[in-house]
């Protein structure tokens, strides 16, 4: 047995063969108590209890037949560092990995397959030890007779086939070394706040190979050299960073202001991240319980203020949601739109600054928004100093007020991070509400056979069903609900999107407290709506789709007489498209079965939504033959 992997018991089948229960219980609850801080329940132990007698008697079986199967190496309780409470059941390597997942059930819940399909998933993608090898992921429904088959990738199989999952051959292949596997880095993809903390207690995050593909280290390293150049010719500087939802745009803005440094002096002390969205500073304070991250920069020193700040380097995430001037007079008075404010406040400054533009795509969401990206280009033009302006090659026809334009597409990040390996979501949700449903249905297929999974439900219990089961005893995952602000049929469906309930939410405990926390998103409680969520992230979220954006062979939105939004459609559809990007997994969306949301319905699912069924249930055929390894 190997005492200090991060697992609760380790070593050859053979080995394992000789244990008794008790002493291999004993090592799975020490492993557990490390890891959770807190003993295993007795519904654990006796789960732990069936598990070793199935196995047991199946192994023993199986070597006896086949005994090279014996120098296999079986892992129990394995921990996924950095992902507290995600420990598949059992992991064997031979030359290949299988993990296996035990559910004390007959049948197959949807919730359960996509649990050991995503731990196989993270494994393949994540784990240097498994990148080289075939990872299959097996359910084995405990309660369940004769019984073996596919549900996808997923084999799901009864206690008495799993003999079926090995190869006949005694040689296939040179074994992975167990040692080697067990040491092995695990890193996984983090989410923003995970990023953030790992940023701000000044540890390196670490070295995802996807973040890495996505350019996020190059768009850094530019923004620096533009700072450097900024400072030493003593310049004004626009730098636009554009990319999709999901693709990492606020983590290049927190860790260019608090992990990097310029000219060997801590950036920190001259830099500052800026947002208009208000929740996303809330969350990221209580997360990390500093004030550092500011969201009333321009009302201390906007407008006609002497005041000037001490930084020289301002991200401002969220820029295409900068506020028009009609807007600004409103809210403060004045009427000088934000990017003209910010661009006047830099030539005050009387020195060098670099202005950095976070810009999200597609998801102007609140009224004053609208004008987008060309209010930087009309503010330039209003200015008295030269500026120089950096941005990707797609957006350079816009800024034609620019002393000098420099383009260059490592100021793009085209890759979504968001949702793990699914680099095609971002493009189908355009698809989905641009209502071309024909190629919707396309990437979907690309999109969920990437491990990014989506469903669709009329009944909202099946939804918090799967969510609770997926992440069952996974302490860092995060679901909840999320809702339109603007929908009014969803509050006699037990989803509370109301102002007088949305004003009182609490974003960061929501975002932050553990799934047993009253306050948590994970109480399935509290309803964040598309201004609560903007920038944000969950694991899973139950996207509650309303009366305010409906099918009738296009999309629709109620008629807003009395708005004052230049497009209310279009705030209504970007709305929607913020809901529908906050998945890292993936989203289940609940429509709620009324006659007038029954197109909608229809449309969603010919969009490649699938339907999941009542009690997260799932009607599979069995298949003949086993699986090679």
């Amino acid at each position: 047995m190997t005492e200090h992997f991060p697992c609760g018991w380790s070593g050859s089948i053979q080995t394992f063969l000789t244990l008794t229960r008790s002493e291999w219980l004993s090592s799975l609850q020490t492993h557990h108590l490390r890891c959770m801080n807190s003993p295993a329940d007795q519904s654990q132990i006796l789960a732990w209890e069936h598990s070793f007698d199935i196995l047991h008697r199946e192994l023993t079986t199986l070597v006896q037949s086949k005994p090279a199967i014996g120098t296999y190496t079986i892992i129990f309780e394995y921990e996924l560092p950095r992902e507290r409470g995600r420990r598949p059941d059992v992991i064997i390597l031979g030359p290949c990995v299988y993990v296996l997942e035990f559910k004390d059930y007959a049948t197959l819940l949807l919730a359960h397959c996509d649990q050991v399909a995503a731990y196989a998933r993270d494994l393949k993608n994540y784990h240097a030890g498994s990148q080289a090898y075939s990872v299959y992921p097996l359910l084995v429904l405990a309660r369940a007779k004769d019984h073996l088959s596919r549900n996808e990738e997923v084999i799901v199989i009864s206690p008495d086939h799993i003999a079926d999952v090995f190869p006949s051959k005694s040689e296939t292949g040179d074994l992975i070394d167990p040692k080697r596997w067990l040491a092995s880095e695990y890193a996984p993809l983090p989410s923003l706040i995970e990023a953030a903390r790992t940023i701000w207690a000044k540890q390196p995050l670490p070295q995802i190979k996807r973040a890495l593909s996505a350019g996020i280290p190059q768009t850094i390293a530019e923004l620096i050299s533009i700072a450097q150049s900024a400072k030493a010719n003593n310049e004004l500087h626009l730098a636009l960073v554009t990319g999709v939802p999901g693709a990492g745009k606020t983590l290049v803005g927190i860790q260019l202001v608090y992990e990097n440094h310029l000219d060997g002096s801590d950036i920190q002390n001259n830099a500052v991240f800026l947002s208009g969205n208000g929740p996303l500073v809330k969350v990221l304070q209580h997360a990390l319980q500093q004030k550092i991250f500011v969201h009333g920069f321009l009302k201390e020193y906007g407008g006609e203020t002497a005041k000037i700040p001490h930084e020289q380097i301002w991200v401002y995430d969220e820029a295409q949601r900068a506020w028009d001037a009609e807007r600004v007079s409103e809210k403060r008075g004045h009427a000088t739109s934000e990017p003209e404010d910010f661009l006047r406040l830099a030539e005050r400054m009387n020195s060098w600054v670099l202005m950095v533009a976070l810009i999200g795509e597609g998801q102007e969401i609140h009224l004053g928004e609208e004008s987008g990206l060309p209010q930087w280009n009309d503010a330039l033009a209003k200015m008295h100093k030269p500026w120089i302006v950096h941005c990707p090659e797609k957006i350079a026809d816009t800024f034609t007020a620019a002393k000098k334009l420099a383009t260059t597409n490592v100021l793009d990040l085209s890759v979504s991070l968001r949702s793990h390996l699914a680099e095609d979501v971002a493009q189908w949700i355009a698809a989905i509400l641009e209502g071309d449903l024909l190629q919707a249905k396309t990437l979907s297929e690309r999109v969920t056979s990437q491990g990014f999974d989506v469903y669709l439900t009329q009944d909202i219990n099946v939804a918090t069903n799967y969510v609770k089961e997926r992440y069952k005893g996974q302490e860092d995952k995060r679901y909840g609900l999320l809702a339109s602000s603007k929908a009014k049929n969803l509050p006699k469906w037990g989803i509370h999107n109301e102002y007088n309930y949305t004003k009182n939410m609490r974003e960061g405990p929501w975002y932050n407290d553990p799934p047993s926390s009253f306050n948590s998103c994970c109480a399935l409680r509290d309803v964040a709506t598309e201004f609560s969520c903007q920038g944000l992230e969950l694991d899973f979220p139950i996207i509650c789709w309303g009366d305010d954006f409906t099918w009738t062979g296009e999309w629709k939105s109620p008629p807003a007489p009395r708005s004052k939004a230049k497009d209310p459609h279009r705030l209504r559809m970007n709305s929607y498209r913020v809901l529908l990007t906050r998945g890292r997994d993936g989203f289940i969306i609940f429509v709620p079965p009324e006659i007038g949301m029954q197109s909608t319905y229809e449309a969603l699912k010919g969009a490649g939504v699938r339907e999941i069924v009542a009690d997260n249930r799932m009607k599979i055929a069995p298949k003949e033959g086993q699986v090679e390894g």
